[in-house]
């Protein structure tokens, strides 16, 4: 019997078809209205594939929308930050009826993706929507203008997946699924586990927070994201030769796993904190690492507003517990790594290392000093950068 942390909602709900029902799925597809959907929205359907967005059945119904964006709760009460969902032109809406079954397109590869009886079709405010979920409706937030560029109407209904896309093939091992990450864990007799979200490569103040983390649970997911990001972002192929060498050289083997999800950014800071402390969840976690600005971007979030919001909810929402760790740096005082609760020397002897200072770094042709990054992993930043 798993002593891991149960589901959010109680069990996992993977909506991947397989066998017979695949196949039977497959042959029907071309046959029903083709429904073209973004990469964002094909990021959510394969997590909804996988399991990883437990407990929903496919995207949100209206009760279930509003909810989520007003209140971070579904209308049976269930915490869900940020909503999932499908939209279309008001156009394209006209031709399909309630009840309809259609096929989802990836709008960028083509690939059919799954099966989705549309229960509900309705509109929705855009805006109220972003100033609910990020806080602003500033067109120059990357998550806002996703949802303003979105379609006029939303459809609701349960999917039936029929792909994950090219993850699995593009990952192999490092892709998995939440019943799989669990698995993993069980084998290794973890009973907690801390998962570090990143979008980067890890650098020493990273480490120096899961570092923290493994002090305080058995074991350690490495949990980055590969879906799209933003443009500038260090591309994903890069990113995992930079996990798997600081793995290889700074993290015990026995206390240390790396997976990979596809989801897309949202850069929704706060919010989508909770949302990664949800189907964390679903994957085992028993802990979460919310360090400084988690999931923001520019100025929109207070660099521990995705600390504050887990306050805000009750305690049977979740049964992941977030690790909130300060500010963290390195002091030359010191002698290595330190937070803002631990060191008592002034900023003039604090290096403060970012994501965003070492892309610049290495964007302008300087390599970082050795109190950034490991030196195995600025080597393989270098020779990238050095590509472009």
């Amino acid at each position: 019997m798993s002593k891991l942390v149960a589901p959010h909602g109680g069990v996992l709900k993977p909506l991947l078809l397989t066998g017979d029902a695949h196949a039977d799925a497959a042959a029907r597809a071309p046959s029903l209205k083709q429904i073209r959907i973004s990469s964002r929205e094909s990021s959510d359907l394969v997590m909804l594939a996988m399991g990883a967005f437990s407990p929903l059945d496919g995207f949100m119904r209206q009760a279930d929308y509003l909810g989520s964006a007003k209140e971070m709760r579904m209308a049976d009460g269930t915490l869900w930050p940020i909503p999932i969902t499908l939209s279309v032109s008001a156009d394209v809406a006209t031709g399909i009826s309630e009840g309809e079954e259609i096929t989802l397109v990836d709008d960028d590869t083509g690939e059919t993706m799954a099966l989705m009886v549309v229960e509900e079709k309705y509109k929705y405010d855009k805006a109220l929507e972003c100033r609910q979920v990020f806080t602003t409706d500033d067109e120059n937030h990357p998550g806002v203008a996703k949802v303003m560029a979105q379609g006029d109407v939303l459809l609701g209904g349960p999917v039936k997946a029929l792909s994950e896309g090219p993850w699995p093939a593009e990952y192999g091992a490092a892709y998995l699924r939440p019943a799989q990450s669990r698995t993993l864990f069980d084998e290794k007799g973890w009973t907690t586990v801390s998962a570090f979200q990143t979008r980067n490569p890890i650098h020493r103040a990273h480490e120096y927070c899961t570092k923290i983390a493994l002090e305080l649970t058995d074991g350690l997911f490495i949990h980055p994201l590969v879906g799209k990001l933003k443009a500038g972002d260090i591309p994903a192929d890069v990113r995992m030769a930079c996990y798997n060498v600081l793995l290889e050289n700074y993290y015990p083997s026995e206390r240390a796993a790396l997976g990979v999800f596809p989801l897309e950014m949202r850069y929704g800071g706060p919010r989508e904190a909770v949302l990664h402390a949800v189907f964390r969840q679903n994957y085992g976690c028993s802990h979460l690492i919310v360090g400084r600005d988690h999931a923001g971007v520019g100025s929109y979030y207070g660099p521990f507003d995705a600390q504050a919001i887990f306050d805000q909810l009750r305690p049977d929402d979740l049964q992941l517990t977030p690790l909130k760790i300060d500010w963290t740096f390195h002091c030359y005082k010191c002698g290595g790594m330190a937070s803002m609760k631990t060191c008592p020397h002034p900023k003039e002897d604090r290096l403060f290392i970012s994501g965003t200072a070492l892309r610049e770094m290495l964007a302008k042709g300087n390599k970082p000093a050795k109190e950034f990054s490991r030196p195995e992993v600025l080597d393989i930043l270098v020779k990238y950068y050095q590509s472009l």
